[in-house]
């Protein structure tokens, strides 16, 4: 199972001050040495943390693989299609919430995002959608031929301590997914504690986390803090 880190909060905590520093460029180079199988950054509409120069140093300098998060809006799409990531995850964007806090509206919004998927396919950029676990948006989501889909884990994130119908929701969904062949992935409020049952489900092969890494790293320092996080992972995947 792949790891991937998202770096945003430390542009969080730069753009606090508006200064340079943490930069989350020099963080995905730690992040890197330390086992992460790849770099997440959400290039948001409002630049609230990730900024344009962010995307660009990192699309130059990830030796794994650099995966964007970002909306269906032309402006962002663009940067996508002039950088061309590895994967660009297509994720619903509002500018009053804190933190992504659902899944695409795969129905409702279609059209647009069928054509931001065959914009991103065109620049040679692997696509996926962050989606709800629930076998409808699921279905939409699949209708829309992405490379993968990225199931949100924020209701399980939530019940983590009694996880059973929204852990086996999270199953459902994976092999909904995975049998109609589309890769899998997971993320949103994954932590150290609850992060197991989610790695051991074998339909998902990637994760992304970012969060809880960067939250313990304040302690105990990201070579530590990602290594840690990885060994959770493959503790609770076991063989293959």
């Amino acid at each position: 199972m792949r790891l991937y880190v998202n770096v945003d909060h430390a542009a969080t905590v730069r753009q606090a001050r508006r200064t340079d520093e943490p930069d989350p460029v020099r963080l995905a180079v730690l992040v890197e040495q330390a086992g992460g199988d790849g770099i997440t950054v959400h290039l948001r509409e409002d630049r609230r943390h990730i900024q344009d120069r962010d995307v660009e140093l990192l699309a130059r300098t990830v030796r794994t693989v650099l995966n964007l998060e970002l909306a269906a809006a032309d402006e962002i799409l663009g940067i996508a299609e002039r950088v061309r990531p590895h994967q660009a995850t297509l994720v619903p964007e509002r500018r009053e919430e804190i933190t992504t806090e659902g899944g695409l509206d795969c129905r409702a919004g279609a059209a647009r995002l069928a054509g931001a998927l065959a914009r991103l396919k065109a620049a040679g950029v692997r696509t996926s959608l962050f989606i709800s676990p629930d076998p409808g948006s699921v279905a939409a989501a699949l209708a829309l031929r992405p490379d993968a889909v990225e199931l949100h884990t924020g209701r399980y994130a939530g019940e983590w301590r009694r996880p059973r119908a929204a852990l086996a929701e999270l199953e459902t969904a994976a092999r909904q997914a995975r049998g109609a062949g589309v890769a899998v992935h997971a993320g949103h409020g994954l932590t150290y504690e609850n992060v197991g049952p989610v790695a051991a489900l074998r339909e998902i092969e990637e994760l992304n986390i970012g969060h809880s890494v960067v939250s313990r790293a304040i302690f105990v320092g990201i070579e530590r803090a990602v290594r840690e996080m990885r060994e959770r992972i493959d503790r609770a995947r076991g063989p293959a």
